[in-house]
C-alpha cells in the first residue's frame, strides 16, 4: 500500500497500535495471541527498524476477565501478563511503554482495577516485572497532556522522582502529543528537559495534530509550524529519543472516529 511505501523509507522505528495491547494478546487468562505483534516486529526486522513495545498495563482495551479479577488475583494475573510478553519480545522491542495514561488530569492517579488492588506500588511493580523479563529495553511511563508543565505532569516528575530514589528501572517517559492545532505547549522544552535532567529518556510517542474541518490554508500552516515546534523541542533536548507519528497519514488516522468534525 501507499501507507507501507512510504513508512518503507521514512521510518526507522515503529510502535503498533493495538496489537500489543491486553485484548489482543491475552484474551482470556493465560490464553496468548502474539501474532499481530509479531507480524509488525517482522516488518521491523526486514527494515532495520526499532520496535517501541506498547503496552503492558492500561485501564483501557483491557478484557473484561481482568476487570472482572477478585482483587486478590490482580497483582499475580499483572505480574504474569508482563512476564509472559516482555518475555517473548525480549531482544525484538527497544523499549517498553509498560504502564500507560496512569493518570487523571488533577494529577491522581487513575482508579482502575490495579490501583484499586494494589494502590500506587503497582506503577513500580509494573516496571520491576518488566525488566526482570527484559533488562535490555527501556522501560517508560506514557501519558497525554502532560506534554506541558501542569498538574499531571507535575504528579509525574514527583512519581518518576520516587521511583527513582527507590532503585525503580525507570528508563523513560513518552508524550504521547495528541495536540490540537495552534495547541502546542509553550512549556514543552522545559518540561521535557527536567524529565532528562533525572536521567531519563524522552520520547515524543504518539504524535498528531487535529484540525477542524474544513481545513484553511492558515491551519495547514499552522499544523506545519505545530510540528516543526515539537521536533525542534526533541532536537533541543539530547536525552529526547525520537518522535512517533501516530499514524502515517490521515486516512488511517484514530482521529476522526473520536473527534467528530
Amino acid at each position: 500500500s501507499g501507507e507501507m511505501a512510504i513508512a518503507n523509507v521514512q521510518f526507522d522505528m515503529v510502535t503498533p497500535g493495538n496489537e500489543m495491547k491486553w485484548d489482543t494478546t491475552e484474551p482470556s487468562n493465560g490464553s496468548y495471541n502474539f501474532g499481530p505483534g509479531d507480524q509488525i516486529v517482522n516488518w521491523a526486522q526486514a527494515h532495520n527498524a526499532r520496535v517501541r513495545g506498547h503496552n503492558l498495563v492500561w485501564h483501557s482495551q483491557l478484557p473484561n476477565w481482568v476487570s472482572s479479577l477478585p482483587t486478590n488475583q490482580v497483582q499475580g494475573v499483572m505480574e504474569s501478563h508482563i512476564t509472559t510478553e516482555a518475555t517473548h519480545y525480549k531482544g525484538k522491542v527497544y523499549a517498553w511503554d509498560v504502564i500507560n495514561e496512569p493518570f487523571n488530569e488533577d494529577g491522581s492517579l487513575r482508579q482502575d482495577v490495579f490501583y484499586k488492588a494494589m494502590g500506587s506500588g503497582y506503577l513500580a511493580d509494573a516496571i520491576r516485572t518488566a525488566h526482570n523479563a527484559d533488562p535490555n529495553a527501556k522501560l517508560y511511563i506514557n501519558d497525554y497532556n502532560i506534554e506541558g508543565e501542569n498538574a499531571k505532569s507535575n504528579a509525574l516528575y514527583t512519581l518518576a522522582q520516587q521511583m527513582l530514589s527507590q532503585g525503580v528501572p525507570l528508563g523513560g517517559i513518552g508524550l504521547e502529543s495528541h495536540f490540537i492545532d495552534g495547541q502546542v505547549p509553550s512549556s514543552m522544552l522545559a518540561n521535557m528537559q527536567r524529565f532528562a535532567n533525572l536521567g531519563l529518556d524522552v520520547a515524543v510517542t504518539e504524535l498528531d495534530d487535529r484540525i477542524q474541518l474544513p481545513a484553511s490554508s492558515s491551519s495547514l500552516q499552522q499544523q506545519a509550524n505545530d510540528y516543526t515546534t515539537v521536533v525542534n523541542d526533541c532536537l533541543a533536548v539530547s536525552r529526547c529519543v525520537g518522535v512517533s507519528q501516530w499514524g502515517v497519514d490521515d486516512g488511517h488516522s484514530w482521529i476522526p472516529g473520536t473527534f467528530p468534525g
